[in-house]
């Protein structure tokens, strides 16, 4: 099995992060969203990582060939931003048995076992809500098997929410799908989504079935960032602190080659690599690498690599390189 990860996207609702890095490589509980990503799929023992790149590329190739070297990578580029499967079609000449599509934007928990399944073509996880008004959803016949995918729905059709991650078993068909999809023009303000090229699937006769995910959180905007810190903090054995020069106050992350002196940190504070932090409160916040935050009283808050910042603050959003006095 391969494991497709579009990653080309601009990451507009996590700027000004995302002008200088991907949204992928954004810090969420000590490591790259991205690398959260890659965690949870590895249990699947993926013969391929295929990475589609885009703006900021490079930034996740040299990532991912440091920190996965031991691992069969590819990646391929989508030049300009026409949409989903305009990204996977990009795949073709790659992948060419099953796959994994994951949109990695998001923290997820699943059972994979729905993949092994030899009477189904293809799974699409999703997420029973209360609300589906704002998602897309799949629609369910009695035996399981998804009818129809609803964008939107203005009337109740299903609470099964569709997440973004895709399995399927045999990816020259899905390929035939956006062809179909790309010469019908079955589009979205110019976007091409895998929802209408699973629906051609779907309406040609393959058998696609849903399988659930038992946490879901969104990490793609800077409110979703932080709860989806939050969330991940939680869930982690994390050590008794050592340091003496400051107050920990768990759940919290300090990477150990950060400098925190007579300061408190906590709860839900990541401080990165390189970091510094003195004479400061910092709860609710991450910090990316090589930061200095000095006589501050943050939260709610993020900082971008190397930026330097000094005041009281609730809800900033501080990019790469920047310097704020409050």
């Amino acid at each position: 099995m391969d494991i497709i990860l579009p990653v080309a996207g601009l990451g507009s609702r996590l700027r000004p992060q995302t002008w200088t890095k991907p949204k992928p490589l954004v810090s969420l509980a000590g490591k790259p969203i991205l690398e959260h990503v890659i965690d949870r799929v590895m249990p699947l023992q993926p013969d391929r990582l295929v990475f589609i790149t885009g703006f900021l590329g490079d930034q996740v190739e040299e990532w991912a060939r440091t920190r996965y070297p031991d691992l069969d990578l590819a990646f391929v580029h989508q030049p300009v931003m026409k949409g989903q499967t305009d990204a996977i079609v990009r795949t073709r000449d790659i992948v060419h048995d099953d796959a994994l599509i994951l949109f990695p934007d998001m923290l997820f928990e699943t059972d994979w076992s729905p993949v092994n399944r030899p009477d189904v073509d293809g799974v699409m996880f999703t997420k029973e809500v209360e609300d589906p008004s704002a998602l897309g959803v799949a629609v369910l016949d009695g035996d399981g098997f998804i009818t129809k995918l609803v964008e939107k729905p203005q009337s109740f059709v299903s609470n099964l929410a569709v997440i973004g991650i895709y399995y399927i078993r045999n990816m020259p068909r899905l390929f035939a799908a956006i062809d179909e999809q790309i010469e019908r023009n079955i589009s979205l303000k110019g976007e091409y989504f895998i929802a209408d090229a699973i629906q051609i699937m779907i309406d040609g006769g393959q058998r696609i079935i849903t399988a659930p995910v038992t946490e879901w959180e969104d990490a793609g905007s800077v409110p979703n960032l932080l709860a989806s810190n939050r969330w991940a903090l939680d869930r982690l054995d994390l050590p008794v602190s050592s340091r003496t020069c400051c107050a920990i106050i768990q759940p919290s992350i300090v990477d150990p080659s950060a400098i925190v002196e007579r300061s408190v940190v906590g709860p839900y504070a990541c401080i990165g690599p390189g970091a510094v932090v003195r004479d400061s409160i910092i709860s609710d916040t991450i910090i990316e690498e090589k930061a200095t935050i000095q006589n501050a009283i943050l939260s709610n808050t993020l900082i971008g690599r190397r930026a330097t910042v000094s005041g009281r603050a609730n809800g900033l959003n501080v990019g790469d390189d920047s310097a704020v006095t409050l």
